[in-house]
């Protein structure tokens, strides 16, 4: 009786074996699910405002921390070598537009209050900003390059110590005139006036269109707190008659801002 038992045990085992052999290989060519996810980007914007302030100690005031900023810019080298990079010692977030504002100041600090912004985090209709470099102040880390080639290159003057340089001659600057949301992300997309001089005969101005990047305000000690803005975009700087060839045409500017409420 065990015998007959453990024949039957055998003949059920092959059987079991050899249908689930004949499911693997009936199912094998049959398409991979599909994945559940949409591929939507998930959108999440919040409701703060930052408002340009100087009163000190005012935390309903934001303070641009160019100390902790940055204006770099960035082309490839003979148009297809690693890129040449560098930045802007002296930057600031003011309105250039009007000539009146287009001089040498007599001073070793900030030339103009850094008030020209502000920030709607839902209501980009309502952000706006307007900003400058000074291009004798391109700092690459090498200080012959700096104040030599690159000088002669870009049309800027050399720099008078004592003395912020607002002149056309040595300013690009921007100002926005579209801020909407980036319907790929969170960030959003500004279009802007860019204006320079380079080695033009008069300033000249393009629009262009950028991203927009913005990191939330978050505390640092009990009283203050820091927010940042990061603005990238790029132009073709023969459109502004540089016409060296070791440089490629198009440059790309990144704008690190940080702004606290102290």
């Amino acid at each position: 009786m065990n015998f007959i038992d453990n024949r039957i045990l055998m003949v059920l085992l092959i059987f079991i074996s050899g249908g689930v052999y004949i499911a693997g290989c009936t199912h094998k060519n049959e398409p991979v699910p599909a994945s559940v996810s949409t591929g939507t980007v998930k959108i999440n914007h919040g409701n703060n405002i930052h408002l340009a302030g100087l009163t000190a100690g005012d935390s309903t005031q934001w303070k641009l921390d160019q100390v902790h900023s940055n204006a770099t810019w960035s082309t490839a080298y003979n148009g297809v070598a690693a890129p040449l990079t560098g930045r802007f010692n002296s930057f600031g977030v003011a309105d250039l537009s009007s000539p009146a504002l287009l001089i040498n100041y007599a001073t070793n600090g900030q030339p103009l209050p850094d008030t020209s912004w502000a920030f709607y985090e839902n209501e980009p209709a309502k952000t706006h900003f307007a900003g400058y470099v000074q291009i004798n102040t391109s700092n690459t880390g090498e200080p012959a390059r700096d104040g030599g080639c690159f000088l002669t290159t870009m049309g800027a003057p050399k720099i008078v110590v004592g003395t912020q340089n607002l002149t056309v001659t040595n300013v690009a600057y921007i100002k926005t005139t579209s801020v909407v949301f980036d319907p790929a992300g969170n960030d959003y997309l500004v279009t802007f006036n860019f204006t320079w001089q380079g080695m033009l005969s008069a300033p000249h101005t393009e629009s262009i269109t950028g991203k927009l990047t913005y990191i939330p305000a978050a505390h640092v000690t009990a009283t203050e707190s820091y927010f940042g803005l990061e603005f990238q975009f790029q132009f073709n700087c023969r459109d502004f008659g540089i016409t060296a060839t070791d440089i490629g045409s198009i440059m790309t500017i990144d704008l690190n801002m940080n702004f606290d409420n102290q």
